[in-house]
């Protein structure tokens, strides 16, 4: 897993990252993940699919066929 390096940190700003971690009952490293994963990955941010059904809603929408073949599938040969 990657791991980042913050370099000049105030002090100001390390203690109060460490209140707020102790407010939260976690250490300061998992408060800081928390609010970077807040911060890039928003609950309320648009997701792929949401957008595409939205996109379909908007046109009328399509009719797809979904049978799919149940058959098994031939073996593989690996000479």
């Amino acid at each position: 897993m990657p791991a980042v390096t913050i370099r000049n940190l105030p002090e100001a700003t390390h203690r109060a990252l460490k209140a707020r971690a102790a407010k939260h009952g976690r250490s300061t490293e998992a408060e800081i993940r928390d609010i970077i994963e807040t911060a890039v990955r928003p609950a309320n941010r648009v997701r792929l699919g949401s957008a595409l059904a939205e996109l379909g809603k908007k046109y009328g929408g399509i009719e797809i066929s979904a049978d799919r073949d149940q058959s098994p599938a031939p073996p593989v040969r690996l000479s």
